[in-house]
């Protein structure tokens, strides 16, 4: 399904009042006209990324082999470490799975961005754009269905949480939000990407050589605190450190390897959990806002 099936044909401009109708009446009654537009188009667009989300199952399952080989493999490993290395590891599966829960979303939000930039060259982009809608619907369409995608696959990693000594509790649920909010910060940065870059090889090599360090450097794999300077200033200044803190809090039972791993510090002051996710979602936002103003002048 694409963009230009979501909107009616004709041209941009907003339908004129009829005769037997009022100035303000006419005005009145194309305002509404136009946000049932609107909501129309970003209803469908959500709607596409659903069911290619639903007719690629093979993806799904090998979306989730990297995030699991991470907690199942690499956790246990490591985690075995604690009969020689001291207690702290024994809880290393558990302290990783918030940073796996992160991991797994990114994968499903960035095909968006992707799928913008194959679009671009097949020319059904263009058709879009010559829908009668803003083209800020068409992002936010596309953004949701991203993050939906990412939230998707997050839900299914959160199912295997009591292999790893978490609870199933109410507050996976929490968890399960932030994590919608976190998906949505990759679709946004992958948007804001996809609208800059119209080569599907640039494109996939600068998303390859961004995330991984982002991830890596994240505390999803070690600590925030304890590092050198050095380190721990770069740890600090990553966005996604105070997102996987954020998951890391909410989910229930301790997953700081019995106090070893601590939360991010500015200033000796720790953000709380409320402050992390308003910093995730002003950060996806402001990504989104240039990522649209990128799409508008791109004409």
């Amino acid at each position: 399904m694409s963009a230009v099936e979501a909107v009616p044909p004709g041209p941009g401009a907003e339908p004129k009042a009829s005769p037997s109708a009022g100035g303000t009446g006419g005005a009145r009654g194309a305002r509404p006209g136009r946000l049932v537009r609107e909501a129309r188009a970003v209803r469908v667009l959500w709607h596409r990324e659903m069911v290619r989300l639903l007719r690629t199952k093979v993806q799904i399952v090998m979306g989730l082999v990297t995030p699991v080989m991470f907690l199942l493999v690499m956790g246990t490993g490591l985690e075995s470490m604690g009969t020689t290395a001291g207690d702290a590891f024994e809880q290393f599966r558990s302290f990783l799975f918030p940073g796996v829960l992160v991991m797994a979303t990114q994968a499903p939000a960035l095909a968006v961005g992707l799928s913008v930039v194959m679009d671009r060259q097949s020319g059904m982009l263009r058709q879009a754009m010559v829908a009668p809608v803003h083209r800020v619907s068409l992002l936010l369409g596309l953004s949701l269905g991203g993050a939906t995608c990412g939230a998707v696959y997050g839900g299914l990693v959160l199912a295997i949480s009591g292999t790893v000594g978490i609870a199933y509790h109410p507050l996976l649920l929490v968890a399960l939000l932030e994590v919608a909010l976190i998906a949505l910060l990759f679709t946004a940065g992958g948007m804001l990407a996809a609208v800059t870059i119209q080569r599907i090889q640039t494109f996939q090599v600068l998303m390859g050589l961004a995330l991984m360090p982002l991830m890596f450097l994240s505390g999803a794999m070690f600590s925030p605190s304890g590092l050198p300077r050095w380190l721990g200033i770069v740890v600090h200044l990553n966005p996604l450190t105070y997102a996987v803190d954020a998951v890391r809090r909410t989910l229930p039972g301790e997953l700081d390897m019995g106090g070893y791993a601590g939360p991010p510090q500015i200033a000796g002051w720790t953000p709380p959990v409320a402050v992390e996710v308003c910093f995730v979602t002003v950060l996806a936002v402001l990504m989104l806002v240039a990522a649209a103003r990128r799409f508008a002048r791109g004409g």
